[in-house]
C-alpha cells in the first residue's frame, strides 16, 4: 500500500487540498482531521488557490488578511443591481416615482447626447420635467453573503452610477445609497449633493462612486437609490439621465 495521506509533506497536502473545490473544503475536506482543518482555516491554501486562479496582486496581497475570505468574496465578485442600464425595462426597479412624463429607457447615445464610455452598454433610464427616483433594496445574504462574513470581515461595499445630461437643457441628479439592518435600520449612509447640469453642457458621461467601510456589525440589506428631472420644465425627457448603476461587495 502507498503512503497515507496524513504521511505527505505538508506542501504536497496543500497543492492536493488546492484542486478541490473551495465549497467542499470548507464543509467537507476541513471536517476530515485537525491537520485539513489547519490547513483550510489557514493561509497557504488560500494564496495558493487565489494564484492558480489568478486572484492575487501586489495590492491585494498586501491588504488580504483573510485568505479564504478574500477568495470567496472575490470569486463572487459580481453587479448586485438588476437590470441597470434598462435593457429589461424597468423591472427589478421599485419604489418608482414618476414626475412628468416618468421615467424612459432611450437608446445610446441619443437626441443631443453622446456615446458611453464603454461599447458594453446600450441603453440609459431618463428623467422628465418633474423628479423622478427609482430604487433597488438588495438582500445580501440571498446574494451569498452571509452573517459572519458582513459583521466581522466588513468587506467593502462599493457604489457606483453613471448620469449625463443632454446639451440643449439643464438638469439634476442625485444619489443616495443606504446600508440596513435585518429590521431595516440605516446603519451607513451615503447622500450625494444635488448636481445640477447647465443648459449647454457637453453631454459627457460621469462617474459618481462611493465606497462603505468599517461600516459595523448587522448590514444585511443594500438600498440603492437615485434620480433627478430637467431644469426647464420642459414636457418630454430632458432631465439627466442614467445607466450603469452598480453596487459590489469587494476584498
Amino acid at each position: 500500500p502507498g503512503p497515507r495521506m496524513e504521511s505527505l509533506p505538508e506542501a504536497v497536502l496543500i497543492r492536493i487540498l488546492a484542486s478541490i473545490p473551495a465549497v467542499d473544503l470548507v464543509l467537507a475536506c476541513r471536517l476530515v482531521c485537525c491537520q485539513w482543518k489547519n490547513l483550510v482555516d489557514g493561509a497557504a491554501l488560500w494564496i495558493l488557490k487565489c494564484q492558480q486562479e489568478g486572484l492575487t496582486g501586489a495590492e491585494s496581497q498586501e491588504n488580504a488578511e483573510n485568505w479564504q475570505n478574500f477568495y470567496f468574496l472575490s470569486k463572487k465578485r459580481k453587479n448586485l443591481i438588476k437590470n441597470p442600464c434598462g435593457e429589461e425595462d424597468l423591472q427589478h426597479w421599485g419604489e418608482v416615482e414618476n414626475g412628468g412624463d416618468g421615467w424612459k429607457i432611450e437608446e445610446l447615445p441619443g437626441d443631443f447626447g453622446r456615446e458611453f464610455p464603454s461599447e458594453e452598454v446600450h441603453k440609459y433610464f431618463v428623467t422628465s420635467y418633474e423628479w423622478c427616483r427609482k430604487a433597488q433594496v438588495i438582500d445580501l445574504r440571498a446574494e451569498g453573503y452571509w452573517e459572519e462574513l458582513m459583521d466581522t470581515t466588513q468587506p467593502k461595499v462599493v457604489v457606483k452610477d453613471w448620469y449625463a445630461g443632454r446639451s440643449d437643457a439643464g438638469c439634476l441628479y442625485e444619489l443616495c445609497v443606504k446600508l440596513l439592518s435585518e429590521n431595516e435600520d440605516v446603519l451607513a449612509e451615503y447622500q450625494s449633493e444635488t448636481i445640477a447640469i447647465p443648459q449647454d453642457n457637453d453631454a459627457s458621461w460621469t462617474e459618481i462612486s462611493h465606497t462603505f467601510s468599517n461600516y459595523g456589525p448587522g448590514v444585511r440589506f443594500v438600498r440603492f437609490e437615485h434620480g433627478g428631472q430637467d431644469t426647464l420644465f420642459w414636457k418630454g425627457w430632458y432631465g439627466v439621465r442614467v445607466t450603469n448603476s452598480s453596487v459590489t461587495v469587494e476584498p
